[in-house]
């Protein structure tokens, strides 16, 4: 399969993935599916490790990908194919921001997973807090009774974390493959140019 072609498959790939990236740090705002104040709201949700890491910063190679199946590499100093490989290999910059993007959202997500989610808790007096450390709270759900409001919190915050951490590691893994696709493109050269698949 021709390095342009394929990096385009990487970029309509990318594309569902920022979107369900930037729909599950909006949903976080709403814990347990409830609006609640903003101070009420897990600190790890303000990073915005899903809006700006996996969906704003995806944009840019996602974006890139796409063209380059259809670049322009036409008359690059006499050579038809020199314009093609240098767009493969500036494509590597912009898979490095992905990688960066996807990256810093799953180190967000996996800092918040292991945190917990903030809610009321009944102890002696009513508060907000965040009753779980160290992720303690994986493995005994029993404990998940502790957090009074919002209803559903914790199993709100552990699956929207757990899809960002997911989608972050696959947004880093393709932008990854699409490093060593841009290599191989700008190395062999495309299939072709000036009208050629």
């Amino acid at each position: 399969m021709c390095s342009g072609s394929f990096a385009k498959c990487l970029g309509i790939t990318l594309i569902p993935l920022l979107i369900v990236c930037v729909l599950c740090n909006i949903l976080l705002f709403f814990p347990g599916g409830k609006s609640v104040e903003s101070d009420h709201i897990t600190t790890e949700v303000w990073y915005f490790g899903g809006i700006l890491g996996s969906g704003v910063l995806m944009i840019f190679p996602a974006l890139v990908f796409l063209g380059l199946k259809n670049n322009d590499c036409c008359g690059c100093c006499g050579n038809e194919s020199c314009g093609q490989r240098f767009a493969m290999l500036t494509s590597i910059l912009f898979a490095a921001v992905g990688v960066l993007g996807a990256g810093y959202s799953v180190i967000v997500s996996a800092v918040a997973i292991n945190h917990g989610p903030l809610c009321l808790v009944n102890t002696t007096v009513a508060h907000w807090e965040y009753p779980f450390s160290d992720g303690d709270y994986l493995s005994n759900e029993d404990i998940w009774s502790l957090c009074l409001e919002p209803v559903g919190v914790v199993s709100w915050h552990l699956s929207l974390f757990s899809v960002l951490l997911v989608m972050g590691l696959i947004q880093a893994a393709l932008c990854a493959v699409q490093v060593v696709n841009s290599l191989l493109g700008a190395l062999c050269g495309g299939c072709g140019c000036c009208g050629g698949e």
